[in-house]
């Protein structure tokens, strides 16, 4: 007990950084929204017709992105939302640099009503990583 009273900040901090480390994917599971590898992108975009959305910045999209991906920067998503709309009852793969923003854009599609949601973990850089192909 003397250990816990003399390092209580370091033992908060411990389980401050646990909760950001495996919490946040705990977040995800829960609120439906699904990290994937590239293989199962390819396929829910194969066999289920899955969009993909690429919400990095043009700059980004201009120096490579996945084959037929939409693409709405996410500074744009919220305002963009009616352009998905048809696309709504399909699983939507969301894309991004290495899977950060992309994660938020599938809160804001969750939000919004949206439902099979996929994040592309890692993003681009896993997608390239798997010696898949690119459009320029």
């Amino acid at each position: 007990m003397e250990f816990v009273t003399q390092n209580i900040w370091l033992i908060l901090l411990a389980a401050v950084s646990g909760f950001m480390l495996f919490g946040g994917g705990l977040f995800n599971r829960l609120s439906g929204i699904r990290q994937i590898g590239p293989q199962e992108a390819v396929r829910l975009f194969n066999q289920e017709d899955a969009l993909v959305l690429d919400v990095r910045e043009q700059s980004e999209w201009a120096d490579g992105h996945i084959a037929r991906a939409r693409h709405v920067p996410l500074g744009q998503l919220k305002t963009r939302l009616n352009d998905l709309e048809k696309h709504k009852d399909k699983p939507i793969i969301a894309v991004c640099r290495s899977g950060s923003r992309s994660n938020h854009a599938c809160r804001t599609l969750k939000k919004a009503g949206f439902e099979k949601l996929y994040n592309l973990a890692g993003g681009m850089q896993a997608w390239e990583q798997a010696g898949l192909p690119r459009d320029r």
